[in-house]
């Protein structure tokens, strides 16, 4: 008897055979290839990349306003969280305004080179820094995957500045190569090698899941508002499950690229699937 044997070489493992709903990764606006492939690799080296002032700043206002409405007037739980932070969760369901960042073209055409397609939005966050906030503890965001490091990063994030982020206001500090490393937390030395993200408002910082950051210390006396965007591959669980957080009507108001990040979208064969089929026939119901 000649049993067959399932292989890597197998369209069926490669595309699952979706034909209706064929995958938009890589369909957004094109980039400039050469800015690309510099960032690109200024990304692998550092762990980082500065996106500089690339949302025009009328619509960093808007998206500021809108997002400063909504921010509630507690802040966070615990140290981590930042007891003088504001944060606002489940963002889609409350505002698109955001979208536009999250599916940034440039910020996805460099998701497509550090993460497999199909990559998953893993959490949208609004973090407000209030004056008087201490730093965060250092952390890299894809922790929460239990594999031992050194190893290849499982997602990656953007921090957007809706504020101009200075040395003194909260803005993001990096421990540049430190993606690399292996499972050892920053010691005093490699803790003082860390900078903080210096960029106007509408640039963007765009750093891998194994580097080590954190956001800032506040020593100013105005706020420091900022959107992250953390993405995960295809694979991988989701820290915001927005199956719940965001329903079938409101992610139907979404792109085509934001509705394949939240899940609606298979990672090949058959991972995400709904009832045997592809999640995307559930937005065409009615």
């Amino acid at each position: 008897m000649n049993q067959r044997v399932l292989t890597g070489n197998s369209e069926y493992l490669k595309s699952g055979y979706a034909k209706t709903f064929p995958s938009t990764a890589g369909s957004q606006d094109a980039v400039d290839a050469a800015e690309l492939e510099h960032l690109h690799s200024a990304l692998l080296r550092d762990g980082y990349v500065i996106l500089e002032q690339i949302v025009p700043p009328e619509q960093i206002d808007r998206i500021s306003a809108e997002l400063r409405a909504l921010l509630p007037e507690h802040c966070g739980r615990n140290g981590f969280e930042g007891t003088l932070t504001q944060r606002l969760y489940a963002v889609i369901s409350k505002t698109l305004a955001c979208n536009p960042l999250v599916e940034h073209p440039l910020v996805l055409g460099l998701l497509d080179r550090v993460l497999a397609p199909n990559y998953l939005l893993s959490q949208l966050q609004v973090i407000n820094i209030l004056p008087g906030e201490r730093s965060q503890p250092l952390h890299h965001d894809d922790a929460f995957y239990p594999v031992p490091r050194p190893r290849p990063h499982y997602g990656a994030a953007t921090i957007i500045a809706m504020d101009d982020f200075t040395a003194d206001n909260g803005a993001t500090v990096v421990i540049p190569g430190s993606h690399t490393w292996d499972g050892h937390a920053p010691t005093p030395d490699e803790c003082a090698k860390s900078i903080p993200v210096i960029m106007p408002k509408g640039s963007m910082v765009l750093f891998l899941g194994t580097l080590w950051h954190g956001g800032g210390a506040n020593q100013s006396a105005a706020p420091r508002l900022a959107v992250t965007a953390q993405y995960c591959e295809p694979w991988a669980r989701q820290q915001e499950n927005f199956s719940l957080s965001v329903s079938l009507e409101r992610a139907r108001e979404c792109s085509a690229h934001i509705q394949r990040m939240l899940g609606y979208s298979i990672h090949p064969p058959f991972m995400g699937m709904v009832n045997g089929m592809h999640p995307r026939r559930l937005l065409d119901k009615t």
